[in-house]
């Protein structure tokens, strides 16, 4: 049978979910699945077992998995010892990678677990410390979306990942993990999109300079946004939408051409199923 490819929702161009200190019980968890998005799976309380990549892994307090994007794994907790964890999923732009400097990336210990085949590690008292607290400003950020919540997302899982990192470089390896952040045409790719969205951007094109075939350029820029071009494209020009609706007296027509949509219909079309409203009604939040 194959695996089932869970699906997430949401804002594309915010890739997280997070199920914070959860009671998980063996007839509510998933089949065999995978999905594009990374995962970090903390256990806090309970026993039970962790199905990843074709291993079997105990789970007890204080253990922490890491879960690269589309690993087939399962949990399977323990009846009369119920599991509580908390999972976070994010995509890795989320973390950094794509961005322009490639001196250090965030995604290391993802790689580490990746290429070694090594899903668990059981974290000593102030790492695990650390993890809870900073699990803990998550949800509430995650809960209360207060001004700046996504900001402060992003530099919490920052920190959380540099903790992970530094912790394996010190007592995983005796080589520092490896610092690439991903091929230089996928971060190329994503500066050109970020700077001029409005731009008649292709799948072709971008293949072409890459000098990559369209079905490889396509895999691995999914990987790094959870999108294809095309819809990476359309959301950042949604997002200059946005921006022009509220911050400019433009109609919706000339908004639309601006953003680079050369229908009106097309850009009501995505503006309604990125943002869940029409450009007018978003426009009155002014």
């Amino acid at each position: 049978m194959e695996p089932f490819r869970k699906p997430f929702y949401g804002d594309p161009l915010f890739p997280f979910h997070l199920i914070h200190r959860t009671l998980k019980f063996p007839n509510n968890e998933l089949p065999d699945h995978l999905h594009d998005l990374y995962e970090l799976v903390y256990i806090h309380e309970g026993n039970g077992t962790f199905f990843i990549d074709k291993s079997l892994y105990d789970k007890q307090p204080g253990d922490l998995f890491i879960i690269p994007g589309n690993t087939v794994h399962r949990s399977i907790p323990d009846e009369a010892d119920p599991i509580i964890s908390t999972a976070v999923f994010f995509g890795p732009t989320l973390a950094g990678a794509g961005a322009n400097d490639d001196s250090y990336s965030l995604l290391q210990c993802f790689d580490f677990a990746s290429k070694h085949k090594i899903y668990k590690f059981a974290l000593p008292d102030p790492l695990r410390f650390t993890i809870e607290s900073t699990l803990d400003v998550i949800q509430e950020e995650y809960k209360l979306q207060q001004q700046g919540y996504r900001a402060a997302i992003r530099l919490e899982l920052g920190k959380l990942l540099l903790q992970l990192n530094r912790y394996l470089n010190q007592h995983f390896t005796s080589q520092p993990l490896d610092n690439k952040i991903g091929p230089s045409w996928i971060k190329s790719t994503l500066f050109e999109i970020d700077a001029n969205p409005e731009l008649p951007h292709s799948l072709v094109t971008f293949a072409e300079r890459a000098s990559v075939s369209q079905s490889h350029f396509s895999r691995v820029f999914k990987q790094f946004t959870g999108m294809n071009v095309t819809d990476y494209v359309n959301a950042k020009r949604i997002i200059r939408a946005k921006e022009l609706l509220l911050q400019s007296d433009d109609n919706v027509s000339s908004i639309a051409e601006t953003c680079g949509f050369t229908s009106i219909p097309h850009f009501h079309r995505i503006f309604k199923i990125l943002t869940n409203t029409t450009p007018s009604a978003y426009r009155k939040k002014k």
